[in-house]
């Protein structure tokens, strides 16, 4: 099976060469900012196209941030699939990454595919990304948009958190009640290919662990399994100070089910966050 993967150097591309190369696939990378040319080489003869590339959403949102991570989403997205519209034959599924951004801010309430969008600015890119993604639909190319929680892995958000907590000045974000959509990486690459070889699954699917924690729920989770305290809780107008208008993101709630993904039959290695904390930990040490 030949699969072509943007963002393939990232912290869930990486994992997913890996795992490619280990059940004897084909990984073909597609370079940020490829050619008509080369994009159209790669693709060709290509089974499955998975789209993970797009500008990192932890920096400060100025003007120009918010331009580039709006445009490597969603003009990203939509040269990737006029370049699919140019071959013949086109692959059968693209796997395009999305987020729980979709969602925005929605307190306790409990999230699944069929809920409605938010309106902030990371749930309106987030919108548009996956219109651009869906429109492969019509060249009779399955699309799924998986949108990932926090993906926990050698890397990425988890490293770093763990510089404060190893020296026991970690704590809760704002008040802590917000609910954290969180997913470990073997499960993300797990679910990417399970979407891309499963024909029944389309559309939106909830990259997510079936049981979402609150903030102090994964403070705390990530003290025990350092043996560290967390006793330094970080206010909500810290946060807004530091970071300006990203914040939202950072104390956004999203309590998010995988309700298709367990539907279609996808077996989670991890539903519990302290197993996967402590895989992720004590392999890293």
């Amino acid at each position: 099976m030949k699969i072509a993967i943007t963002g393939a150097n990232g912290l869930i591309g990486t994992r997913l060469r890996q795992r490619l190369a280990e059940t004897g696939h084909t990984a073909s990378p597609i370079p940020r900012g490829s050619s008509d040319t080369a994009l159209t080489e790669i693709l060709a003869s290509t089974d499955a196209v998975i789209h993970l590339a797009g500008e990192p959403v932890a920096q400060r949102w100025t003007d120009a941030a918010k331009k580039r991570i709006h445009d490597s989403r969603v003009e990203g997205t939509r040269h990737l699939v006029k370049a699919l519209s140019a071959q013949s034959p086109r692959p059968r599924v693209l796997v395009c990454a999305s987020a729980v951004g979709y969602y925005g801010s929605r307190g306790d309430q409990i999230l699944t595919e069929a809920s409605s969008p938010g309106t902030d600015f990371l749930a309106r890119v987030v919108v548009d990304w996956e219109e651009a993604a869906q429109s492969a639909e019509a060249l009779d190319i399955r699309v799924v948009r998986l949108r990932f929680g926090m993906v926990l892995g050698h890397g990425g958000a988890l490293a770093k958190l763990l510089p404060p907590f190893r020296f026991g000045v970690g704590g809760r974000l704002g008040s802590g009640h917000q609910w954290m959509a969180w997913i470990h990486i073997e499960d993300a690459v797990n679910l990417i290919l399970f979407a891309a070889n499963y024909a029944a699954i389309r559309g939106a699917v909830n990259a997510t662990a079936p049981h979402p924690v609150t903030n102090e729920e994964f403070t705390d989770r990530l003290a025990l399994a350092l043996h560290r305290p967390a006793i330094l809780p970080v206010p909500a107008f810290a946060l807004k100070l530091a970071f300006g208008e990203m914040s939202e993101m950072v104390l956004a709630s999203q309590r998010v089910l995988p309700t298709v993904a367990k539907s279609a039959g996808f077996r989670f290695q991890y539903q519990e966050l302290h197993p996967a904390l402590e895989n992720l930990l004590s392999a890293s040490t």
